[in-house]
C-alpha cells in the first residue's frame, strides 16, 4: 500500500513551518532570497548611483566647506588636515570689496552675470525662433535641424579649440572674413585678449548652448493642438498674435525649467573659458569660475578658493529658491 501526501490548501511548496508537540502549525515565514527581491533589490540598485553621488559630490563639497574654514595655503599641502583654523577670515577678505581680492572677486560676480544675461538670453531667442521657424513642413526640414543640434552633439572640448583656433590674430577664420574677405574691419582685430575676448566668449558660449534649448522647445511644441492655431488663423489672428496669444503661454512650463537650466550651466561654466584662454583669463572675460581656479590652483591659497566657491554656492542657492518661489506663485494664479 502506498501513501501519498498532499499539501493542503493555502501551503505552498516549500515554505517552512514550526510545529510544537508534532502538531500544532506555527508562523510561515518567506524565503530570504524573495525577501530580498521584492523589498530590498530597488535599494540594491541605487546603491551604485548613491556612492557615486557620494564620491563625485557630496563628500568634495564637504570637504571644501571645511577648508574654506582653513588657512590652507601651498605651506600646508603636505600635512593639509593639520592646517591652522582661519574662522571666517576667508569670507571676510573675499566679500571686502575695498580690498584688493574683494574688488577683483566683485568684477568677475559683474562679468559673469552680465555674461550669463547674454548668454541665457540669446540662446533661448535663438532655440524659439528655431523651433516655430521647423514646426512648418518644407523640404529639407529633417536636414536642418540635425544641422542644429550638431553643436550640442560636438564635445565641449573639441568645439573650443576649433573656435580658438578661427579667433587667432594671424590665421584666423573670422579676421579672414571680416577683414580679408569683407572689409568690415581696418586691421585684423584680437579676439582672445582685451575688451574682444568677452565677445568671443559671448559667441561661444551661444553657439554651443542654443541647440539644447531649441531641443526642448521643439519638443514641447509638438504638444500644442494644430486645431488652436487653425481657428485663430480663422479668426484673423496674425502669425505674431498667434505666437504671443497661443505659441508662448503653452511653453511656459517649459521656459521656466529651461531658463533656470541654462542659467545654472552658464554661471558655473569652466570649460568654455578654460579651454579659449588657458588658466589666466583676460580681464574683460574673468568669469567667477575661472576667478575661483585661480585663487586656488595658481595662488595656492585653497581656503580664500573654497571660501569662494562656498559664496557662489549659496548665491546659486538663493537665485534658484527666489526663482522657484516667483513661478510657482505665478503658476497657481494662472490655475485658478
Amino acid at each position: 500500500m502506498t501513501a501519498t501526501v498532499t499539501p493542503s490548501s493555502g501551503h505552498k511548496t516549500g515554505d517552512v513551518e514550526k510545529t510544537d508537540n508534532g502538531g500544532a502549525r506555527g508562523r510561515r515565514f518567506p524565503r530570504i532570497p524573495d525577501r530580498i527581491r521584492q523589498g530590498g533589490l530597488p535599494y540594491l540598485l541605487l546603491l551604485p548611483a548613491v556612492v557615486l553621488e557620494l564620491l563625485v559630490h557630496i563628500i568634495p563639497m564637504v570637504i571644501g566647506i571645511w577648508v574654506s574654514f582653513r588657512q590652507l595655503t601651498q605651506f600646508f599641502i603636505r600635512n593639509w588636515g593639520n592646517s591652522p583654523s582661519a574662522g571666517f577670515d576667508n569670507y571676510k577678505v573675499a566679500i571686502d570689496f575695498d580690498a584688493p581680492i574683494g574688488q577683483a572677486l566683485l568684477h568677475s560676480f559683474l562679468v559673469t552675470c552680465a555674461f550669463t544675461v547674454l548668454s541665457v538670453g540669446l540662446s533661448w531667442l535663438l532655440g524659439v525662433a528655431a523651433a516655430i521657424m521647423l514646426q512648418e513642413n518644407f523640404r529639407g526640414r529633417s536636414i536642418l535641424r540635425t544641422i542644429f543640434l550638431v553643436p550640442y552633439a560636438l564635445p565641449v572640448y573639441a568645439a573650443v579649440i576649433t573656435w580658438a583656433f578661427m579667433f587667432q590674430h594671424d590665421n584666423g577664420v573670422i579676421n579672414h572674413i571680416l577683414h580679408d574677405q569683407l572689409g568690415l574691419t581696418d586691421k585684423p582685430s584680437f579676439w582672445l585678449i582685451g575688451n574682444n575676448s568677452f565677445i568671443a566668449l559671448v559667441i561661444v558660449s551661444l553657439w554651443k548652448s542654443w541647440p539644447f534649448a531649441f531641443l526642448m522647445l521643439m519638443a514641447a511644441l509638438q504638444n500644442i493642438p494644430r486645431d488652436l492655431y487653425e481657428a485663430a488663423s480663422i479668426d484673423g489672428a496674425g502669425i505674431w498674435q498667434q505666437i504671443r496669444k497661443i505659441t508662448l503661454p503653452s511653453l511656459r512650463p517649459v521656459n521656466q525649467v529651461l531658463v533656470l537650466v541654462l542659467f545654472l550651466w552658464t554661471f558655473n561654466d569652466f570649460n568654455t573659458p578654460y579651454v579659449l584662454f588657458g588658466k589666466s583669463a583676460p580681464e574683460a572675460a574673468d568669469l567667477i569660475s575661472i576667478h575661483i581656479y585661480q585663487s586656488s590652483f595658481v595662488t595656492w591659497n585653497f581656503g580664500s578658493g573654497s571660501a569662494m566657491s562656498v559664496l557662489l554656492l549659496l548665491f546659486l542657492l538663493l537665485v534658484t529658491a527666489i526663482y522657484l518661489f516667483i513661478t510657482s506663485r505665478g503658476r497657481k494664479g494662472t490655475d485658478v
